[in-house]
């Protein structure tokens, strides 16, 4: 059975990755802010920032609380990461109102990913 985005993980949980993903018309509906985190849970790069971006993500502050985490599982084939154009993972990707507003590829570090959510979601 397919999560609705209403069972979308809250901020504070490390992904597992989703192989249910919901399609590009639901994400594009969705209001206020939306973490797509794309990856799979064998890859290594995305094991190795998954610390770096829960870190992150616990510390947020207050003004992210109400932000969506949909960790995608992502792969050939996979419509939601195709149309985002992800090449690489882990592919953080923040939507406000559907709409993108930011890319970070890669994360390594807990503090420059938490800059980067501060500096997007204060942004546009």
């Amino acid at each position: 059975m397919k999560p609705t985005l209403a069972e979308a993980l809250p901020v504070n949980d490390t992904p597992s990755y989703s192989p249910q993903a919901p399609d590009r018309a639901e994400v594009d509906a969705l209001p206020g802010l939306t973490l797509l985190q794309f990856g799979t849970d064998w890859c290594g790069h995305c094991q190795a920032a998954a610390p770096a971006v829960a870190q992150a993500l616990q510390a947020a502050p207050a003004t992210l609380a109400a932000m969506r985490h949909l960790p995608v599982e992502d792969g050939p084939g996979r419509p939601l990461g195709r149309s985002f154009r992800v090449k690489l993972w882990p592919t953080l990707i923040l939507l406000r109102d559907g709409q993108e507003i930011a890319r970070l590829v890669r994360p390594t570090e807990a503090a420059a990913v938490a800059q980067w959510l501060a500096a997007a979601s204060s942004a546009a």
